[in-house]
């Protein structure tokens, strides 16, 4: 084993914050606090990090005072080679689930050193419909914020009371950055902001839409979650014990829009992307990548395999998803070239065959009303229109249909925010499979409306859906999809 060891340079004790994060998971110390690191390496200035949890492990925050905010990335190129980082870009953690901590949040987040709000909370952590985009201003925890402004349980209520105590005290705004996949998610995350606020007060919202900038950004690294055993392999491989250790693949990228009203690290020195648009570069990741994992995640374990790196032993899977990024991706994707699009798709089945990741298909199957509007849908949709080709896809949905169905038989969670609505969909009676998909489809949170009448479409989603009841051969299937180039009529 190859290792690499890069201790961190930076005194913390030297740097204020600058920068507060919501979403204190891996992702966020894998990726933006890394980029953070080698900026404070190079530059210096005010630009560490207060990150915060706003639900869940507070046990994480814990660990991470306990170890001075001071913890190890270790970055697998494969099974020989890694690199240890060594990361002090957090300064202060805080558990915002707590009442104190939360206001202690709340105050670094009012305070004027705190330049930029940025937030990693997952797609569902918007509240957002995801097929119109709009605030969901019955979700209990939106109602909650709306009743409570003072006692936030959101991200977006924490934003929002923040802003307001700024405004009243005559503190210039914040930006805030989004670092979810979301397509446009500067434009979501403002739509998600401001539908609070005009919930709470509307001269709040007029000033929040006339002060703050809400650029988008693309963020792209494999971060699997830990499991026991990967915490027993890092301390084999470099004998690492610590429990706030992060693991992920050597890559990494982040394209940042230029927006930033009230200054911003000089992160391009630390290879960030600085651009005007960031939608052609969001759009290509999370149609080939995310939808290429979403498809792993549902038909893979399907096919009966736990992880990335095992389903792509498979050369029938390994031809599906170039299939599917090739002829049914990248046709969608007019900004970027043909020679692009295709050095992308390669490299991205290069990442997925890194087998020191053990990224679990069941933690990418999570959340797939909120992932699969941007990572599929849209992608269907023009291809439909334009009758391409659409196979793969289609078997994908088919896939997360019946993936719902089993779960749904087998009352198993599948840990998605609309679980009670597809659950009662597929489990409602039906006298065939075109009924069941046509009452699925009309779910229009998650499918665009010119899907509910396609009745060719419908067809073909309830033969697939069919064959895997069936138990047909789902490799098979996927071979099959491959040759597909129907007319979509």
């Amino acid at each position: 084993m190859e290792i690499q060891q890069i201790p961190s340079v930076i005194n913390p004790d030297q740097h204020q914050v600058g920068l507060v994060h919501i979403g204190l998971g891996a992702f966020h110390r894998g990726h933006q606090a890394m980029y953070l690191e080698k900026t404070l390496a190079q530059h210096g200035g005010d630009w560490m990090i207060a990150s915060a949890n706003i639900r869940s492990n507070y046990q994480l925050v814990e660990q991470l005072e306990v170890a001075n905010y001071c913890y190890p990335v270790v970055e697998y190129t494969d099974s020989q080679h890694l690199v240890v980082r060594e990361i002090k870009a957090i300064k202060h953690a805080f558990f915002a689930g707590n009442q104190a901590e939360r206001q202690q949040l709340l105050a670094q987040m009012s305070a004027a050193s705190t330049k930029i709000v940025t937030l990693t909370v997952t797609e569902k952590g918007y509240y957002l419909s995801p097929s119109s985009g709009d605030l969901l201003l019955d979700n209990p925890a939106i109602v909650h914020d709306i009743e409570h402004p003072d006692a936030p349980k959101t991200a977006l209520g924490l934003i929002v009371n923040a802003l307001k105590q700024r405004h009243s005290q005559g503190i210039p705004a914040f930006t805030v950055l989004s670092c979810d996949n979301m397509p446009h998610n500067g434009i979501r995350t403002k739509n998600a902001v401001l539908g609070l606020a005009r919930a709470q007060d509307a001269s709040l919202a007029a000033w929040i839409e006339a002060q703050v900038a809400f650029p988008s950004s693309m963020v792209d690294r494999i971060v699997p979650a830990l499991s026991a055993e990967d915490l027993r392999k890092i301390e084999a491989d470099t004998g690492i014990t610590t429990p706030t250790v992060v693991k992920c693949e050597a890559f990494c990228q982040w394209v940042v829009e230029e927006n930033f009203p009230t200054g911003r690290p000089q992160w391009e020195s630390a290879g960030v992307q600085m651009v005007d648009d960031v939608s052609t570069y969001e759009t290509m990741k999370l149609r080939m990548l995310n939808g290429s994992h979403s498809l792993l995640a549902y038909l893979g374990q399907l096919a009966g395999y736990q992880n990335v790196a095992q389903a792509m032993k498979s050369s029938d899977i390994r031809k599906f998803l170039e299939h599917y990024m090739q002829q049914e991706i990248a046709p969608t994707l007019t900004a970027c070239t043909a020679e692009e699009l295709l050095t992308y798709s390669q490299q991205l089945l290069t990442r997925f065959e890194n087998d020191s990741l053990q990224h679990q298909l069941s933690q990418i199957a999570m959340d797939g009303s909120q992932k699969l509007p941007q990572r599929w849908l849209t992608g269907l949709e023009e291809q439909l229109n334009k009758q391409g080709s659409s196979a793969a896809i289609e078997l994908g949905v088919a896939g997360w249909l019946f993936y719902i169905q089993q779960a749904a038989q087998q009352k198993i969670s599948i840990n998605d925010p609309l679980e009670a609505e597809l659950f009662a969909l597929v489990l409602a009676q039906y006298s065939n499979s075109f009924e069941l998909i046509s009452a699925c489809l009309s779910q229009q949170e998650v499918f665009p409306s010119s899907m509910t009448t396609n009745r060719a479409l419908i067809t073909r989603l309830a033969a697939l859906f069919d064959a895997l009841q069936a138990k047909e051969d789902l490799l098979g299937m996927m071979r099959n999809a491959c040759k597909s180039a129907h007319n979509n009529h």
